[in-house]
């Protein structure tokens, strides 16, 4: 199995508006590879503006927000490159795609590294930020996985969240958990947030 890094992906549309969403980038030899679901923001920015940057942040109120419709963070433009970082990144990639591979249901981007930069230290992880970025997978798979193995794995991580979680955990975990809710009381938006 491949390596998959976790991360914030910021690309941009013709016009220049900035899209901001989670994903599991895939590492393929010398490439990184972002493998958009159709239909998505992120495939119609990287087909029709090859570039992308990927953001490292240990704050999991990004991954949670941006799967529940908290898309607004703040940005920082990036000197000689066309598409912005999140203000808060603890270092960003900027990627430039080389080819596509194209796919019905997932097209694949496969990415070189054009230059990466460090803006603050990193600090260490708890097992409440691990819980927060799995319960991020499992909401992004509502609609595919089964309520009971939702619910099971949603108890799981329930305990690191208890046992480790800050404030910040906290209300990522908080803003999950609504979605879910949300999606079994029938209200949930069934569209891919990619």
């Amino acid at each position: 199995m491949p390596m998959v890094r976790e991360a914030i992906v910021t690309t941009i549309d013709r016009a220049g508006e900035v899209h901001i969403a989670p994903f599991g980038l895939i590492e393929s030899g010398d490439f990184w590879v972002i493998a958009p679901f159709r239909p998505s923001k992120t495939l119609d920015n990287l087909t029709s503006r090859p570039f992308a940057v990927v953001n490292y942040t240990d704050d999991v109120r990004l991954f949670a927000g941006c799967l529940t419709g908290r898309k607004q963070w703040p940005l920082t433009p990036i000197a000689g490159f066309s598409v912005p970082r999140l203000a808060n990144a603890l270092a960003h990639a900027e990627l430039a795609v080389e080819k596509m591979e194209n796919d019905p249901q997932r097209p694949r981007f496969f990415c070189r590294i054009q230059k990466i930069e460090e803006h603050a230290p990193f600090r260490g992880l708890n097992r409440a930020k691990a819980a927060v970025l799995e319960l991020c997978i499992l909401v992004s798979r509502l609609t595919m996985l089964p309520r009971e193995q939702i619910e099971r794995d949603m108890a799981y991580l329930k305990i690191a969240i208890d046992k480790t979680a800050g404030p910040e955990e906290l209300e990522a975990w908080s803003w999950l958990t609504r979605k879910v809710a949300d999606f079994y009381a029938g209200d949930g938006d069934e569209r891919s947030s990619g």
